[in-house]
């Protein structure tokens, strides 16, 4: 489902170049549960990235679902975007001015689709979020709005979920909530790959991939 071949990025800084990725290749099968577990700065974040085509590499080449995300045009990497991949934000991004429901539905008019209601009913009651459907991001807990990030992505039914450290910034409970939905997610079916630099995913994935310095270390 996912191809990584020989993947580079190099960021300019005022220091010199900075290689966040050095020659990362990877297989990813449809279908299975990925961590990817590594030290703050060590390529995490930039390889996500560049899976979901939100950040093209210096080098290599990023093959999803058959697609070259690089080789076609934005607007068509977009929709592809919107179509195939949900993205969790380890700080959530959600929008201040919206309400939880607002937040949520987002994800449609981004794939070209009408807001489906009994789709958003249907996922604030699954994520607990049914009496707090008016509320704005302010008014909730961390964990009530990690919970709404997870409902927007999985709002257009993606075939991959992409997530952040989705667990960096929450109590134990509300981590364990957020990995049983990826969980949920993954056995129906759905790929899900989750960044972390912390063990808590472990028991729930199918493959460990470890990161040190922009390099694969070990698989496990």
């Amino acid at each position: 489902m996912i191809i990584l071949e020989n993947i580079t990025k190099i960021y300019s800084t005022r220091r010199g170049r900075v290689h966040a990725l050095d020659g990362i290749s990877l297989q990813i099968d449809k279908g299975n549960f990925v961590v990817i577990r590594g030290p703050s700065g060590s390529g995490k974040t930039t390889l996500l990235m560049i899976i979901a085509g939100m950040l093209r590499p210096t080098g290599g080449r990023t093959v999803v679902e058959q697609s070259d995300l690089y080789e076609i045009s934005p607007k068509e990497r977009a929709k592809f975007r919107a179509d195939n991949i949900g993205f969790i934000f380890q700080m959530f991004h959600l929008v201040p001015y919206l309400n939880i429901t607002e937040n949520i539905a987002l994800a449609g008019p981004a794939a070209g689709k009408k807001t489906d209601k009994a789709r958003l009913a249907a996922l604030l009651d699954d994520f607990g979020l049914a009496e707090r459907a008016f509320h704005k991001p302010s008014q909730l807990s961390a964990g009530e709005k990690q919970r709404t990030a997870i409902a927007r992505a999985l709002h257009n039914q993606p075939k991959i979920i992409l997530a952040d450290e989705p667990t960096g910034n929450l109590d134990p409970e509300n981590a364990h909530t957020v990995l049983a939905h990826l969980r949920d997610f993954h056995r129906q079916g759905g790929t899900v790959i989750v960044v972390t630099h912390g063990s808590e995913a472990d028991r729930y994935a199918d493959c460990i991939i470890h990161l040190i310095n922009g390099r694969v270390e070990n698989l496990g």
